[in-house]
């Protein structure tokens, strides 16, 4: 499994990590499944919902996977993951993150190491859920992955 997506992308995901430190932030990624790659076009920012403890934890709601669904299909797109960032921490996935994935979905990690982005990593959840397997990321040049920029 690997995850294609653009430098712009990345750094996109990284700031947004910045700006929300030192809570965590999410997002959607957009795009294609093509066999064992996921291609992100677009990284859709999208609120921390949670009310309470938003230096570790992050909250979607139901109404905004549904509002990412549509969007998507819209334009053409497929929701293939999650972006979120761990402040002060390695860019790694929780046992609270594990309890709440899906299998299939990429999730990429921001680690934001006080306030600024240093590293970040791709997961995929095993389908029996018992574990993540790290996934190779494809940093390309230009602002949309898999495509001419």
């Amino acid at each position: 499994m690997k995850v294609v997506v653009s430098r712009d992308l990345m750094e996109q995901m990284a700031r947004h990590g910045e700006e929300t430190y030192p809570h965590e932030c999410c997002g959607f990624l957009l795009g294609r499944a093509d066999g064992d790659s996921h291609t992100v076009m677009e990284a859709r920012r999208q609120s921390n919902a949670r009310t309470d403890s938003r230096e570790n934890r992050f909250l979607i709601t139901p109404e905004d996977f549904r509002d990412a669904e549509r969007y998507a299909r819209a334009t053409g797109q497929a929701l293939v993951g999650i972006y979120h960032s761990h402040p002060d921490s390695p860019a790694r996935p929780s046992e609270y993150d594990r309890d709440h994935a899906w299998p299939w979905f990429s999730y990429i990690i921001v680690s934001v190491d006080h306030g600024r982005a240093v590293d970040t990593k791709a997961w995929q959840l095993k389908d029996d859920r018992s574990a993540y397997d790290a996934v190779a990321v494809v940093v390309e040049q230009g602002t949309r992955a898999g495509g001419s920029t």
